[in-house]
């Protein structure tokens, strides 16, 4: 059953502002995100991918990016394809749920990267 759809939109002009402070960098993005945008052509518009994936997960747990925390989620390209980690604490959130999976989509365009995250839960007693 599906618990949660979020979706985000970020400003790749704006993430290029931004990461040229490496400390947002390092407070936002895990190392795999960091070292995955670092070495593509533009690393603004993965790294603006990266930040709309969190927020979309907050938002489709309706938890709020705050409550999930920034290193909480990050995007994974391991298995060759965008996916979400979510670490011990973002699991938490989904306990009440049973089984989780998040599904992640991404993509850019011009100025713009958009992140959609589908949670599917197992219980849907709590619903």
């Amino acid at each position: 059953m599906i618990i949660g759809i979020g979706i985000d939109l970020c400003k790749i002009s704006r993430m290029s502002r931004a990461i040229e402070k490496a400390e947002f960098v390092r407070k936002v993005f895990a190392t795999e995100e960091t070292t995955y945008a670092e070495t593509s052509r533009n690393p603004a518009s993965h790294y603006a991918s990266a930040f709309a994936a969190k927020e979309a997960f907050a938002k489709a747990g309706r938890w709020g990016l705050s409550k999930v925390g920034l290193h909480s989620v990050w995007v994974s390209r391991e298995r060759g394809f965008p996916e979400l980690k979510l670490s011990p604490s973002a699991k938490r959130l989904l306990d009440p749920y049973g089984e989780c999976r998040a599904f992640l989509s991404l993509s850019h365009e011009g100025d713009l990267a958009i992140a959609v995250v589908v949670l599917e839960a197992s219980n849907d007693t709590l619903l």
